[in-house]
């Protein structure tokens, strides 16, 4: 009888072992995704500025970066993984504007993905090499989008997607919305290369600077 629990032991321990081994966590990374806009959207001219976008994701540490390059420009996406604030950098031709913010702000600018619900199907496909598996999100609202993750890649800073920031895993592909706009977010690259430290740094000029409040009045809030 012993031997037989001794040896279910073993099997345990070779079992987590493995599943450990396969899981890597991302502490440094460069992430492109491609973006596709849904057929369906109301808005043809601006579906036709955001289609074949991409967004660029960098990671190092507790901080991130997140782009939107498009014809109409680029929004980054700056979090201070040290102090956890916040800054919004839009570039739209000689249009530039920087948006200052706090974790409570950041928070506020995504409340609508907050108490995200996920329900995991059976159902999988490879992207970018790895094995997904598919969820469906479900928001406070009602509405509902569609992701797929892997459990072999599990981010050490979530927040910036927030809205898939529950997954047991990173997402590398997944519905969300701008506006009317429905989009597709696909991931084409995965770079494991360090990422310089300057990525994170704030211009000091070249910017008009405004706080959430400020922005939130001139239509410019920046959620995900």
């Amino acid at each position: 009888m012993k031997q037989i629990l001794s040896m279910y032991g073993i099997v345990i321990l070779l079992f987590t072992a493995t599943t450990l081994s396969a899981q890597k966590t991302i502490t440094e990374a460069t992430i492109s995704y491609d973006i596709v806009v849904s057929n369906n959207n109301p808005n043809p001219q601006i579906a036709d500025m955001l289609d074949g976008a991409t967004s660029v994701v960098y990671l190092k540490g507790s901080s991130s970066r997140s782009e939107m390059i498009s014809s109409l420009g680029t929004q980054s996406t700056i979090i201070d993984g040290k102090t956890n604030n916040i800054t919004v950098l839009k570039d739209y031709g000689e249009q530039k504007y920087m948006i200052t913010m706090t974790s409570q702000n950041w928070k506020e600018s995504n409340k609508k993905y907050e108490g995200v619900t996920f329900s995991f199907e059976d159902d999988y496909k490879t992207i970018a090499g790895y094995k997904c598996q598919k969820a469906i999100g479900k928001l406070t609202d009602g509405t509902s989008f569609t992701v797929y993750f892997t459990k072999d890649l599990v981010p050490q800073n979530k927040d910036f997607q927030y809205l898939n920031r529950n997954l047991p895993g990173l997402a590398l592909q997944y519905e969300a919305s701008f506006g009317k706009l429905m989009v597709t977010y696909t991931v084409s690259n995965i770079n494991f290369n360090p990422v310089p430290a300057a990525k994170f740094d704030i211009p000091k000029s070249g910017y008009r600077v405004m706080n959430y409040e400020e922005s939130r009045k001139t239509g410019g809030g920046g959620g995900q």
